[in-house]
């Protein structure tokens, strides 16, 4: 099975306080990010290697976006990457 089976999807756009590099605007932007959050029950036809994983998992967030324009001078920049995934 992959992992994607034991988890609910959802999309949500969270804000992220970034620098623009080239004219160092520091200003708020909108970041997609999809929230996984774990399912209640195990799927049919799981194995014990299934379940295992099963009970380990967490709930966590996957930022899909990698990169923002900058309002004042438009330059396209990379979010910094340790910021890409987060638990809860």
């Amino acid at each position: 099975m992959h992992e994607r089976d034991f988890f609910n999807e959802r999309s949500e756009a969270k804000t992220a306080s970034c620098s623009c590099p080239r004219c160092r605007l520091r200003a708020e932007y909108s970041v997609r990010w999809i929230r996984r959050t774990r399912k209640d029950r195990l799927p049919h036809g799981v194995n014990d290697r299934d379940r295992a994983l099963f009970s380990k998992l967490r709930n966590y967030l996957v930022r899909v976006d990698d990169t923002v324009a900058c309002q004042k001078c438009r330059h396209r920049f990379e979010i910094p990457s340790h910021q890409n995934l987060a638990f809860f």
